[in-house]
């Protein structure tokens, strides 16, 4: 068996070295007995010794490999979409794990799926028959909620405002703890006027996500207008994903409630993209022009007031161009401190989901740089090392 000794910089922890024994993180080192082999090794700066023959125990026939350089718990992708497709038919299990892939491959080791019409538990799932190992862990909310011709088409259940309760409680029921409502979207009934609108009733909104609570899942739901964060507040959602509409009395009020904050930096820099296909609808243009307008220093805003980050790629099929490396990326260069970033993504993030990082016997979830991301964002391209229940990708 390898044991792997966790050296250098431990982001998120204390600790100046830990190891990695039967899958799993300990602080207590193997026995004397067992003597490190240097094939293998990192080291900052990407300098590797030359490696000498291993040197394996004659009890267990452990080898002990010793990782040195910047490591962190292993990212969360809080907003990714591996079971989605844009089109009529399903996505296939081939494309859900080539996604999966792409996510291992920028240091995620879990994802949080903000909605999709696959479940991908069929693949996912340690438990199930169809299960492929190694990749990300996967934490599922069921499909999008949405009122009719009130989001992209193809992706959500659509249902009248009455029934949100119930749907809710639907697709909690097929996730692993987290319903996605959508909150607001563009009106295209109200013609050349057409601007973003919710899509509930306060008190039906109210009362969903108090469904939701009272059977133990949590609430994301999808917004960039400002009209709808009030509602949102006062519901008592638990992450506002996007929150391009946010002023700073909303922010500091999600911050007092403990509301999950996903900028999703990319996707927002896709605003005048968005805005220059909506030319029947110059009210709806002007204000995804006027959020973009203002974006570096929203995102700026969100850091002062302290708010509580994860952070999510937004994507599906393109997640290996504009996945979590390159959404940390955006959010550095709109303001947000590397060292902010990567703790959202990373062990703040875990924790803000209930996931564990540096626990004493925690699965070995782990990302390795061979220097520091948070001197030097574009390091979260290229990880040295992805370990996904101590085993090493």
């Amino acid at each position: 068996m390898t044991i792997y000794h966790l050296m250098g910089t431990l982001r998120g922890t204390d600790a100046t070295e830990a190891w990695i024994v039967d899958g799993r993180i300990t602080y207590h080192p193997p026995s004397s007995g067992i003597a490190p082999q240097q094939r293998g090794t990192l080291f900052r700066g990407w300098r590797r010794r030359p490696p000498p023959p291993p040197v394996v125990s004659d009890a267990r026939s452990d080898v002990v490999v010793d990782i040195a350089g910047f490591i962190y718990p292993g990212l969360v992708d809080a907003h990714t979409h591996p079971g989605l497709s844009h089109r009529p038919g399903a996505v296939t299990d081939t494309e859900i794990v080539r996604r999966l892939t792409m996510c291992c491959a920028q240091g995620v080791t879990h994802i949080r799926e903000m909605g999709a019409q696959r479940d991908v538990a069929a693949i996912t799932d340690p438990e199930s028959a169809g299960y492929v190992p190694g990749l990300p862990k996967v934490i599922r909310a069921g499909r999008h909620i949405a009122r009719p011709m009130r989001y992209i088409r193809y992706l959500p259940v659509e249902i009248e405002p009455r029934d949100l309760p119930a749907e809710a409680l639907r697709q909690l029921a097929r996730s692993d703890g987290w319903v996605k409502i959508v909150g607001d979207w563009i009106d295209r009934s109200e013609g050349a006027s057409a601007d973003l609108r919710p899509l509930w009733p306060c008190e039906i909104l109210v009362d969903a996500v108090a469904a939701v609570h009272e059977a133990g899942g949590r609430v994301a739901v999808h917004s960039f207008a400002t009209d709808t964060i009030d509602d949102l507040l006062e519901a008592g959602v638990d992450s506002i994903e996007h929150g391009s509409g946010m002023t700073r009395d909303h922010l500091v009020e999600a911050r007092e409630r403990g509301i999950l904050i996903d900028p999703t930096a990319r996707q927002m820099a896709t605003f005048p993209t968005i805005a220059s296909h909506a030319s029947k609808y110059p009210v709806y243009r002007e204000h995804m022009l006027a959020m973009d307008a203002w974006r570096s220093e929203h995102i700026q805003l969100m850091v002062e007031v302290g708010s509580h980050f994860i952070m999510g790629s937004d994507t599906a099929e393109d997640v290996g161009e504009r996945g979590m490396a390159v959404e940390l990326q955006c959010a550095v260069g709109d303001g947000m401190p590397a060292s902010v970033a990567m703790a959202a993504a990373s062990f703040d993030g875990r924790r803000r989901l209930g996931l564990p990082s540096w626990e004493e016997g925690s699965p070995a979830d782990l990302v390795v740089y061979d220097r520091d991301p948070e001197a030097e964002i574009a390091v979260v391209a290229h990880p040295a090392a992805v370990f996904i229940d101590g085993v090493r990708f």
